[in-house]
Formats: C-alpha cells, structure tokens, sequence
C-alpha cells in the first residue's frame, strides 16, 4: 500500500506544485520501516500494559483469596478464639500471609461475622452512597464451636487505566474481595 502511495505522491506532486525535492523525497524509503514503527508502537504498546495490568489485578485476587482461605482456617479450627485474637491481631494474621502484593496495614479490611445458619448468612456491600469502602460496617465475631462464620477480605486495588474497564469504584479503582464462608469445628 505504501508503494502505491509513494508512486502516486511521486509523480502527480510534483506536476501539481512543480517540486523536484518533493519527487525526490517521495522516492526516498529509508524512513519507511521508522513511520511503520510509529503507527504500531502506541496501540501495540497499549495492548501490552492492558495485559499486563490484566494480569496483575487476577494474581492479587488470588492472592487475597488464597489469604482469606488460610486465614479463616484460624477460626475455624478456634485457635482464634483459644488464643484470644481481636481484629487488629487477627489482620496481622492476615498481612503475615500476603507477600508485598499489597498495602495490607492501610488497606486491606477484615469483616468477620457470625450467622447461625447458612441461609441466614446475608453481607451488605463494603461500598458507602458515594461508592467508598465504609469500614464501619465491618466487624470481628469469630463464634464458638459449630457457629457458622464468614470471613472476608476487602481490598480497594488501584487502576492506573480506568479505559480497560476493570475499575469498579468511585475513586477509578477495583474493588476487590475474597469470602470464606465455613462452619467452624467442634474445638474445645
């Protein structure tokens, strides 16, 4: 397609405006390969660091659900309520299994909540009207022996491209949680 372009700019250019340099630069094709590489670098560019952020906002949601799920273990075999945890020691619990991936001492938030049934367990949404984490709903109610007990983890990542679609807050960044629900075991 260039060919055609340059044959057609090469010989009707300069009859129009009658320029031999133009001609002459027209013919000319050692930049052609640096234009080529200008038109592709940005969209291919692009597409790399949308994959890569991709990527990276699944890896910290495993990594928070592999956290929660290790966690809840600490409740739900009731060395959490033996050892006499509060939330704040229970989140250093949490923070001790993630691995510099996230800001887990500002950021990360631990909702612990009792039910006594499966069908009566029922979360309201970590969100606030103005689409922010509201903390004050979360609270640290580890239960006793054959309570059923949730436990999740809330984590407000942050989008540096909010085009690509993953942000889903207020602020442009991505809500991410991580939910074990279990019934804990029968400990004495």
């Amino acid at each position: 397609m260039f060919k055609h372009c340059r044959a057609f700019v090469s010989t009707r250019l300069p009859r129009w405006c009658g320029c031999k340099i133009v001609a002459q630069l027209a013919r000319r094709e050692d930049g052609a390969a640096a234009v080529e590489f200008a038109l592709v670098a940005l969209p291919f560019l692009a597409l790399v660091f949308a994959i890569i952020q991709t990527a990276l906002v699944f890896f910290a949601g495993q990594v928070l659900e592999s956290a929660a799920s290790d966690s809840a273990r600490l409740i739900m075999t009731g060395q959490a309520q033996t050892q006499g945890l509060t939330q704040a020691t229970f989140k250093s619990q949490v923070c001790a299994k993630i691995f510099g991936l996230f800001d887990c001492a500002n950021g990360v938030y631990v909702d612990v909540e009792k039910f006594s049934t499966f069908n009566d367990v029922s979360l309201a949404s970590p969100l606030d009207a103005s689409g922010k984490i509201d903390s004050s709903k979360f609270q640290y109610t580890p239960g006793g022996p054959g309570d059923i007990v949730v436990v999740r983890l809330v984590y407000q990542w942050p989008v540096f491209v909010s085009m690509l679609g993953l942000s889903n807050m207020a602020n442009s960044n991505r809500l991410m949680m991580a939910t074990a629900a279990f019934r804990n075991e029968p400990y004495q």
